[in-house]
């Protein structure tokens, strides 16, 4: 177990190095940043006070060097536009994130799990064709064209929910539907394949000739072999919420890192965009590394994999 995480932790930690790279590289590559941050109307001597004052005018590979050294200790320098520690910006937008994330992966397992189970049980009627049909309709529509039919009709025509902004729990009920939807359809896929082939194997026949319940076949038999790739692709889906809330929040008005990421785009604040794509990233490498260790507590034989 030792040997598989140690194995897994550098590979966690040269992707981590990869991504802290290319987001470095790619903001270089979108252009000047000095004229970016002097602006249209700046004037050459304007631009050059800028390029010293952020240190702009050293090597490339010296700038990189220095952020990725103080990247390591967690300083992401300052917010060219908001005039603050990019540390403090996203430490206190995070949490929305954060919880947005988790609120739309539970609703989407809840949904989900149950759904592809009796799907798999029930293969082949009418009831796994309806789950089919559910899970290709969430597939085909766009996360923000679903934010707005919510928005209209939870929101303006019924009055139920608040359209947009950051509060209390009812603010996350309509961003994390939309989350949800998005990831319900792969999982219930998943969930139904993995069901349909621990439901033929021959363990689960040796336990139907010894009698056991139904329910214990299905949940502590079949499932727990069929949750194996659920778990993998649980924390991919989670990592992709996290990184689709760009547009959630932006769409919801929600205060987060996403709605931070957006801002930060449309006014040129680079060390915030590199510092949110790299926090992303590191959230996500996370969560694969997560799953990686689930599954080999899961199926031991993994761990020699």
């Amino acid at each position: 177990m030792v040997k598989f995480l140690l194995r897994r932790l550098t590979v966690a930690i040269l992707v981590a190095l990869t991504v802290l790279t290319l987001s470095f590289l790619l903001t270089r590559l979108s252009g000047d940043l000095a004229i970016s941050i002097a602006g249209p109307s700046a004037t050459a001597q304007d631009v050059e006070i800028i390029r010293q004052a952020y240190g702009l005018n050293r090597p490339v590979y010296v700038q990189y060097l220095d952020w990725l050294f103080r990247a390591v200790q967690g300083d992401f320098g300052d917010s060219y536009f908001f005039r603050d520690r990019v540390s403090n910006l996203i430490g206190s937008r995070l949490p929305i994130t954060l919880t947005l994330g988790l609120i739309g992966l539970g609703l989407a397992l809840i949904v989900a799990l149950p759904l592809g189970i009796i799907a798999a049980v029930r293969e082949n009627t009418w009831i796994d064709r309806s789950v089919m049909m559910v899970a290709l309709i969430g597939q085909a529509m766009p996360s923000f064209w679903l934010g707005l039919l919510l928005m209209v009709w939870l929101g303006l025509n019924l009055g139920l929910l608040p359209i947009s902004g950051t509060g209390g729990p009812e603010y996350y009920v309509m961003p994390g539907i939309v989350l949800a939807f998005s990831a319900i359809p792969s999982l219930m896929r998943l969930t139904r394949s993995g069901m349909i082939e621990a439901l033929s194997s021959d363990y689960i026949r040796t336990a139907r000739a010894k009698g056991l319940s139904r329910l214990s076949i299905l949940v502590k038999h079949g499932f727990r072999n069929a949750a194996i790739p659920v778990v993998s692709i649980a924390a991919v889906q989670l990592g992709f919420m996290l990184g689709g809330s760009i547009v959630i929040e932006t769409v919801f008005a929600m205060h987060g890192v996403g709605y931070l990421a957006w801002e930060s785009i449309s006014k040129n604040d680079y060390p915030v965009v590199q510092a949110v794509v790299l926090v992303l990233a590191l959230i996500y490498i996370a969560l694969t590394l997560l799953s990686d260790l689930l599954n080999a507590v899961l199926d031991p034989r993994l761990r020699t994999a």
